[in-house]
This record gives C-alpha cells, sequence and structure tokens, in this order.
C-alpha cells in the first residue's frame, strides 16, 4: 500500500467560532468513573474461556427471556397460515412450550458491503423478514428479523444496520423515506438517497462550499488536540444521512447539528433497544496497520489489507477484536481514552462509527497518481489547508489506541502506536461481515448472510468471493477460534453453479459445529424478467427509484429454489428457509430431517461439489 502522508506543517490554527456542529461532535475529557477499565480481555480462541461482555450477555439473556419466545411463535404462526406442511419437530421447536430457551434456534444477519446498492439490497431482503411487513407475513417469512439474536453491517451493510439501531428500529420502509414528526430537528428523515454524499449540489462551487462546512465542522473536535482525518468528514455528511435531525427541507440548514451528539453507545438509551426489540448490532471494519504482514494481503487482488490484521467490531457497548492476535476491547461509551483517569466522550459519533466500517476510499491509496485523481483527494488537501496536522495518515478513521501498552503487547501488532486506523470492512476481501457471528462465546447456529458485493468483472452482481476469502482467512490463521462451513474455493465455483443466484446453504451436514449459512446474494435478476435494478452503484438514488429497488430486492429475496427449472419462484421457499433455520436446533433435540425438510435440503444445500447431501 502506498502510505501516503497527507501533510502540512503544523501552522497556528485561526480562532473560528464554532458552530453547534462542531460544538456536539467534539470530544469531550472528564474523570474516568469509579472502577472503570480501559482493556477487557476477551479469553482465548477456546470457546470455554471467551467471554462477552456483561452488557452485550445482559441484553441477549434478556432478548431470550422476554422477547425471542413470543417472536418465534409469531413467525411460526405467520408461516402455518400459508398452509405449509411442515415436520411436526418445526413447530415444536418454534411454539416451545416449555419457554426453555435453549431449544430455540440461535440466529444472526449479516449485512454485506457493496455501497448504496448493499444498503438498499440489505434493506429489500430485511423487509422480506419484517413481521411488519403485510406482505412478508402473507408469504410466510415474516417475522424472522424479530427473531435474530444479532445483526452485523459493514460498509453499505453498516450504513443500514446503523441507520436502523440509532432511528429505533424502525420499519425498512420508514428506515428508507423517512417519516413526519412534530419535531423535525430529532425526526428520522429517511436516508435521503436523492441527494449525493459529498457532492450534494450541481454546482462545483457550492460542493467545495460544503465540504468545508464540513470541515468547520470537525474543527472543534481538532483544536480539542485529537487527530482528525477524511473519514471525520465522511462522518458530518454520513450524519446527514443516517442520524436522526436531517430531512429534505432542512439538508442545507446550517444551523443545525445534523446528528452531531449521536453516539454509537447512545443507541443503548433508545425505546427499542431498552426493551430488547432489536436485535443486538454490530459493525465490521478492518484495521488499517503500518505494522501488517504485506505479505498476508490476498494475492492478484484489489484488496489492500492483511487477512492476518485484526477485523474489528464496534458494536454499542466496546470495541474491539476476537481474533487471537489481539482478543481485547475497550468500552464505546468511552471510544479515544488512553488510561483509566482521564476519559474521553463523545468520540463514538454515530457518523463516525459508520465512517470507520465503509471507508472504502482507501482502496485509492496504492500510489500518488491514483489518489490525486479521486474526489477524496480534493477533500484531504481541503482539511490540510484549514487544519493542518503534522504525521497524520488522513486516507484512514483515526481512533486513540486504548489497546497501546503491556495490555495487548506481544500480541497485538499495534500495541507500539499512539493512533490505531480502521479501513472499510471488506479491505481484506471479507465484505460480508460474518466474524462477530461466528464468536463461539455467542453461539449461533444460523448465519442468514446477505451479499451484495461486487465479485463479477464488470459487472455488479455478487458471486461469494466474501465467503471464499473467510473460510481461506479461518483456515489459514485461526483454524480454531473460529468454525466455518465448508463453501467452494473461488468464485468461478460460484457462478458455475449458480450458487450466487439462489439461497443456498451451507455446511448441513450436522455433525460440524459451524453454524448453518443461508446464503442469500445479488447475483442475477429476478427469474419473473423483470428488468434488472439491483446490479448498479449508484451515487444517487430518486426515491421513485429507491422504491423500485426495495420491491425487486423483496422479489428477489423470496424466489428461492425452485425444483421446477423454468418456475420464476419457489412455493416452498418460506418452509424451506424454516427448515433451514431451526435445523441446528433439530439436531440439538436428536430429531432427524423429514418431510419437506428432507427434500428442502437436498434442494437447497450445497455438499462439495452441487445441491444435494
Amino acid at each position: 500500500m502506498f502510505s501516503t502522508l497527507l501533510v502540512a506543517s503544523s501552522l497556528p490554527l485561526l480562532a473560528v467560532a464554532q458552530s453547534a456542529a462542531s460544538l456536539a461532535y467534539t470530544p469531550v475529557y472528564g474523570t474516568c468513573p469509579s472502577g472503570f477499565t480501559l482493556v477487557r480481555q476477551a479469553g482465548s480462541s477456546a470457546a470455554d474461556n471467551q467471554t462477552l461482555n456483561p452488557q452485550e450477555a445482559a441484553y441477549i439473556s434478556a432478548r431470550k427471556s422476554n422477547v425471542l419466545p413470543n417472536a418465534w411463535k409469531t413467525y411460526l404462526s405467520n408461516l402455518e397460515a400459508t398452509n405449509a406442511s411442515l415436520p411436526s419437530y418445526v413447530s415444536d421447536i418454534l411454539s416451545n412450550s416449555s419457554s426453555d430457551t435453549a431449544v430455540y434456534p440461535n440466529l444472526g444477519i449479516a449485512c454485506s458491503g457493496g455501497g448504496w446498492r448493499a444498503t438498499m439490497f440489505g434493506a429489500g431482503v430485511l423487509n422480506a423478514l419484517d413481521g411488519r411487513n403485510e406482505t412478508a407475513v402473507a408469504f410466510g417469512t415474516g417475522g424472522l428479523l424479530q427473531a435474530a439474536q444479532y445483526v452485523t453491517g459493514l460498509s453499505g451493510g453498516s450504513s443500514l444496520v446503523g441507520s436502523l439501531a440509532q432511528a429505533n428500529f424502525p420499519t425498512m420502509e420508514v428506515l428508507a423515506f423517512g417519516t413526519n414528526a412534530t419535531d423535525p430537528t430529532h425526526a428520522w428523515g429517511g436516508w435521503l438517497s436523492q441527494i449525493t454524499q459529498q457532492t450534494p449540489y450541481t454546482n462545483a462551487t457550492q460542493n467545495n462550499e460544503y465540504i468545508q462546512l464540513l470541515i468547520e465542522e470537525v474543527r472543534g473536535k481538532s483544536e480539542a488536540g485529537f487527530a482528525v482525518s477524511y473519514v471525520d468528514l465522511v462522518a458530518r455528511d454520513n450524519g446527514r444521512h443516517f442520524s436522526n435531525g436531517t430531512d429534505l427541507d432542512n439538508f442545507f440548514d446550517d444551523s443545525l447539528v445534523h446528528g452531531a451528539g449521536y453516539t454509537w453507545s447512545g443507541v443503548a438509551n433508545v425505546s427499542t433497544f431498552v426493551s430488547y426489540e432489536q436485535p443486538f448490532p454490530i459493525l465490521v471494519a478492518t484495521l488499517l496497520s503500518p505494522n501488517g504482514n504485506m505479505s498476508n494481503v490476498i494475492p492478484n487482488s484489489s484488496f489492500i489489507i492483511p487477512i492476518s490484521n485484526p477485523i474489528m467490531e464496534l458494536n454499542v457497548y466496546e470495541m474491539g477484536s476476537y481474533d487471537p492476535t489481539l482478543a481485547a476491547f475497550t468500552p464505546m461509551e468511552y471510544l479515544g481514552t488512553m488510561n483509566e483517569s482521564i476519559c474521553v466522550t463523545n468520540y463514538d459519533q454515530a457518523g463516525l462509527v459508520m465512517g470507520a466500517s465503509g471507508d472504502w476510499n482507501t482502496y485509492y491509496n496504492t500510489s500518488e497518481s491514483t489518489l490525486v485523481s479521486t474526489s477524496m483527494y480534493t477533500m484531504i488537501e481541503a482539511l490540510n489547508d484549514t487544519l493542518p496536522q503534522t504525521n497524520i495518515v488522513l486516507d484512514g478513521t483515526l481512533f486513540p489506541n486504548s489497546f497501546h501498552g503491556p495490555a495487548t503487547e506481544g500480541t497485538f501488532i499495534d500495541a507500539g502506536e499512539t493512533i490505531i486506523m480502521m479501513s472499510d470492512g471488506g479491505s481484506d476481501g471479507e465484505a460480508v461481515p460474518i466474524q462477530p457471528l461466528l464468536v463461539k462465546a455467542r453461539g449461533l447456529d444460523i448465519i442468514f448472510a446477505i451479499d451484495a458485493n461486487q465479485d463479477w468483472a464488470n459487472e455488479y452482481w455478487s458471486a461469494g468471493g466474501s465467503l471464499v476469502n473467510t473460510q481461506n482467512r479461518i483456515n489459514t490463521l485461526f483454524p480454531t477460534a473460529y468454525s466455518f462451513p465448508p463453501v467452494p474455493t473461488n468464485t468461478s465455483e460460484f457462478i458455475a453453479q449458480n450458487l450466487s443466484t439462489r439461497p443456498t446453504f451451507f455446511g448441513c451436514d450436522s455433525s460440524t459445529e459451524a453454524p448453518l449459512i443461508i446464503y442469500l446474494a445479488n447475483g442475477g435478476p429476478p427469474r419473473d424478467g423483470e428488468t434488472s435494478l439491483t446490479n448498479v452503484a449508484p451515487n444517487n438514488v430518486t426515491a421513485e427509484q429507491l422504491q423500485a429497488f426495495l420491491d425487486q430486492t423483496y422479489t428477489i429475496a423470496t424466489q428461492g429454489n425452485p425444483a421446477n427449472v423454468s418456475a420464476a419462484a419457489d412455493p416452498e421457499w418460506p418452509a424451506c428457509l424454516a427448515c433451514g433455520v431451526v435445523d441446528r436446533a433439530r439436531n440439538r433435540t436428536g430429531v432427524e430431517r423429514s418431510g419437506v425438510c428432507s427434500s428442502c435440503f437436498d434442494r437447497y444445500c450445497w455438499n462439495g461439489s452441487t445441491y444435494g447431501l
């Protein structure tokens, strides 16, 4: 990787009156609370030695007890209303009259990267799983979203998951388009996809002024002594699209905070989180390190991060990694803190955390000529001219290194750095954020993996590359830390076997301890003959285009894999999906697969060369 230090000499900053947004975005120093611990050791790779954050464990336990029993019963009721012919064990598991939470399936959902395409595609798939969507309920898939324990997001998927969590877990329609409210300052205004991010005007002069406005909104953070980067500007733009407080009418009102002050740890205070109604949200980034082993970058690829660098997760309670090369976390609320005496708060801005997961522009920092030709360079130049810093890499997301020093020395490659940097969660080739769902301490049975990343050359279709790269990383580096089911060894196999053009189950062998992966990709157009709308890489999307995209994604998410190859959709897909969801729980009871579940697994499972067991 070309390591450009886009810096200027240290010059005195001019005193400028800070805007409300700048003040709300500025981290705050204060005395650490009594009993504060900066670094939590997460244990070794052994499942019996790994530990969850106590707050996360309490959240999941309360969700299992208070929410999931009814959620699973509601999902079952929706499914049975379709007159699906299910083996009795499916209803026995999902109805669970004994109320033993250990009987229920443990479900996680992963939402991939892929820019706006991934944000929209992921929302369309979640809409097909949402128990508040009457169409999904009637079809028999509605309710699975409410029954999930975890939902992860990366890059474009982090915009989806991040906005969903902080907007108080609305329906997908409300999330995408917003809702009317009496208090527009704090109302959820939707994604405002019709306004291009970072260049919202058609006039270049106005766009330059907009960039300067974003820079002024991070001035307070800079003057408080914290390093700022290009991603801080992205964070302030993210605030206008994926945080509360902005709508079409006030987007250009520079007197408002536009999402500044909304923190990722603050999600714990929204009502649907307090009542355990949300699946636990986790965003994923990769460590951008000067100390990485560059021989571990995937060869002959555009990826820039070695697969040996820790994959970082940013959840509501903490930031860190379960990779054995770190195996430690620091509190999210006090992100930016370097010791146990003086604590930092307000650093974990929701827009910045989403930006850390989605900083795909580091792909362009491979040569100076490539970097100079990008829109990022213009923003970096403007940032450097206004808030000059010395020896700061400006194309990554910057965090004061809470893991600095002896707490992680000897394992963590950046233990000696005072600042750690993060890049797009897919920068190492893993654009589907599966790793947090493979953590053994979380005990997940099923991962519903949504893939809208681009794998096909000159096309914007998905072809399983992220699963291939995850398999290679785990098998090569961490075979005891994570369990991952077998998948093809290259994207050519995915394409040849149509594994990404229809839902595919990986890990159908019940003897494996790995979760069953239900893989649903943006791998091709819907089979009903509609013109393709989802293989795009848009910068802005009108409301009409967004609705059409969501509608087509719903079609793709519900068409299944019909036994009749000439059919557009599989009428048994809702039943087959339920069979996959309960399969690990079924295995725990010792019951054999039967009925429609047997034929579903024949049709949907990949066994190493084709479908079937």
